[in-house]
């Protein structure tokens, strides 16, 4: 079998092929980080969306995120008992509040969680465990994912000592933990009861509530229900979502509303900028430099279509070969990452795909520009 002429010239200036490598490499990690913290930002902001258990979600018609949520009367909630198909209703508080390091005594903001503990929809195994704890005062869950500035707080809980710090302005103790993570809103949570949730927040109206969690009878429509509910509390001040429209206003926040979704996605299109150039220098010099074989070639018979073939075939080649270790790469810096902030930074294949296919057409687009130079080859004028 003969070695493909592409792969020839590619490994004839071998240091010069470490380099187009090296560049390729780099550019598809700049793609994967980018791409990574932007994934991450969406899949982080949904979390405790995620772990609700309700059909149909109801939220001040002006809240965008819950990281800047707005109250609504609770006594809009309560009326949608009046219709047939609601099962129960939950009432929910969020809201953030200061804690205090048990160690260090600095303070931090923590996104704060609020419920009636014989109503949890918060279905998280160590949350369903623990949630009865709650009903006494000021005891608190610990999300044990937190940022480490909060304290060793999971690590003194499990090791059995009594952990107890300040919450706001309320001596409070951790009564038990769970796992739900950090996002870029929010960098620590605590979950506890709806009473002990005003006691923390004394400023805040027992009437006035954050999320409203509503469970249809089994077996009903969904949808059907949801229009319903539409129209029939067609109030201004609220907004009826199902689990998922809810988890997409979330993120809709995010990816819109906020500059740090368009950073992402600009620093994706750069990194993209960067390798074609990288890979444009590179095969624009490999063409000049072999100028005199191309038009023998051309002399002899080969039409031009094959030599553009053949710079073609060095693009995908080296954006094969440079993904490699661009995908190595950028995994160790996803657990690295990931270990260090606490965000769900983590390789997924639709990722890799997407990058994979983006650094062929780097090098292609590379590919195209270089060949205007070998088209002008003429056997004549080089020799």
């Amino acid at each position: 079998m003969k070695t493909p002429l592409a792969w020839l010239q590619l490994t004839h200036e071998k240091t010069r092929l470490l380099v187009a490598l090296a560049g390729i490499t780099f550019a598809d990690v700049l793609m994967f980080m980018q791409l990574g913290f932007r994934d991450a930002l969406f899949d982080s902001s949904v979390r405790l969306h995620q772990s609700l258990d309700g059909d149909i979600f109801m939220l001040n018609s002006k809240t965008d995120t819950l990281t800047g949520i707005r109250s609504f009367s609770r006594r809009r909630l309560y009326e949608t008992l009046g219709v047939d198909k609601v099962d129960s209703v939950t009432p929910m508080y969020i809201g953030v509040s200061t804690w205090k390091n048990p160690l260090a005594r600095k303070t931090r903001n923590i996104f704060n969680v609020g419920l009636n503990p014989d109503q949890n929809v918060i279905m998280l195994p160590e949350v369903q465990e623990n949630i009865s704890v709650t009903k006494k005062q000021d005891v608190v869950l610990f999300d044990r994912l937190s940022r480490k500035e909060f304290g060793p707080i999971a690590e003194l809980f499990e090791s059995g000592k009594t952990v107890k710090t300040e919450l706001g302005n309320r001596q409070i103790k951790v009564g038990g933990l769970f796992s739900v993570g950090t996002s870029f809103g929010a960098d620590g949570t605590v979950i506890t009861s709806d009473i002990n949730f005003l006691r923390l927040f004394p400023d805040r109206k027992q009437g006035l509530i954050d999320i409203g969690v509503i469970k249809l009878k089994p077996e009903t429509n969904l949808e059907n229900n949801l229009e319903f509910l539409r129209d029939t509390f067609d109030y201004e001040d609220i907004s009826f979502y199902s689990k998922q429209e809810f988890i997409k206003h979330e993120q809709k926040f995010w990816r819109n509303r906020t500059p740090i979704g368009f950073i992402f996605t600009l620093g994706t299109i750069m990194g993209f900028i960067v390798g074609t150039v990288i890979v444009y220098q590179i095969l624009y010099t490999d063409v000049a430099d072999h100028l005199p074989e191309y038009a023998t070639l051309k002399a002899m018979g080969y039409t031009d279509f094959y030599l553009l073939t053949v710079v073609f075939q060095e693009a995908i080649i080296l954006g094969c070969i440079g993904f490699i270790p661009g995908v190595s790469f950028s995994m160790l810096l996803y657990y690295n990452a990931a270990k260090a902030t606490g965000l769900p930074i983590m390789m997924v294949t639709s990722r890799a795909i997407m990058v994979l296919i983006l650094t062929i057409l780097m090098c292609c687009i590379s590919g195209v520009i270089a060949v205007g130079k070998l088209r002008a080859a003429d056997p004549a004028d080089i020799f």
